[in-house]
């Protein structure tokens, strides 16, 4: 498959841990070079550290992404891209009787917020030159209720909906948009669930979790050449239904 990104740039945010700092990887390794997005620089030094090791090229910009100002500051520092992944997200679970008006407002702020202004403030120079894609991260949750996940996965719905509006947007211009739902990864932010999010791996066909590298490579793909008329979908990498009976 035509996945070499040679001369290509991608800011990967929420790229210091978990899924993020594995796709910062893997596009490295296919040849981008890799603005690593995070809040921590410690965090974001050891990503780069990764991608020098790899004979990659990398750099670390900080940014809080729950402000709108430091976003539009992000994209201004980023300059001209080929590749953007909306990666960053959170997830704070609670009933929606429990969610209070600072976790409503995180979620919307940095999961749907973010990315919005990401894409206002880079796509268009994409479109001007023919070419980019975006890659968007969204979550099982999006379609299936969780307990206590009604207001995460609804930002990651949104996200989902704004995929199929920035592809016809984009499209014509040849800048693709597409988005990953990933199921129940295995990460730093995850493991602390123990035992219990282990167990959801098992309500997958194939009864277990996936790895941040899975994750990445499907996010590879998206934003290789390899998917060059993939444009508006949402790739479900959920492990798929287990039959019931």
């Amino acid at each position: 498959m035509k996945t070499d990104l040679t001369g290509s740039t991608a800011l990967v945010t929420g790229a210091t841990a978990g899924i993020g700092r594995a796709t910062a990887l893997a596009l490295a390794e296919h040849g981008a070079a890799i603005v690593v997005h995070g809040r921590d620089p410690e965090r974001g030094a050891d990503a780069v550290a990764r991608i020098d090791a790899l004979g990659g090229t990398a750099r670390f910009e900080s940014a809080d992404l729950s402000d709108p100002a430091d976003v539009r500051r992000l994209a201004a520092a980023v300059g001209e891209i080929d590749i953007l992944v909306n990666n960053a997200g959170i997830f704070r679970f609670g009933s929606t009787v429990d969610t209070d008006d600072a976790a409503f407002d995180a979620h919307v702020d940095i999961n749907l917020r973010a990315p919005f202004l990401l894409v206002q403030a880079l796509v268009p120079a994409m479109a001007a030159r023919g070419r980019g894609a975006v890659v968007n991260v969204s979550s099982g949750a999006a379609a299936v209720p969780g307990r206590g996940s009604g207001i995460y996965g609804a930002s990651k719905a949104a996200l989902e909906s704004l995929t199929r509006v920035w592809a016809a947007e984009f499209g014509p211009a040849g800048v693709r948009v597409n988005t990953v739902a990933a199921g129940p990864t295995r990460t730093e932010g995850t493991a602390v669930f123990g035992d219990q999010f282990e167990a959801v791996g098992q309500l997958t066909a194939l009864r277990r979790l996936v790895d941040a590298d899975e994750i990445a490579n499907t996010i590879v793909f998206l934003a290789s050449p390899a998917a060059g008329y993939v444009n508006g979908t949402v790739l479900t990498a959920l492990g798929g239904t287990p039959a019931v009976g």
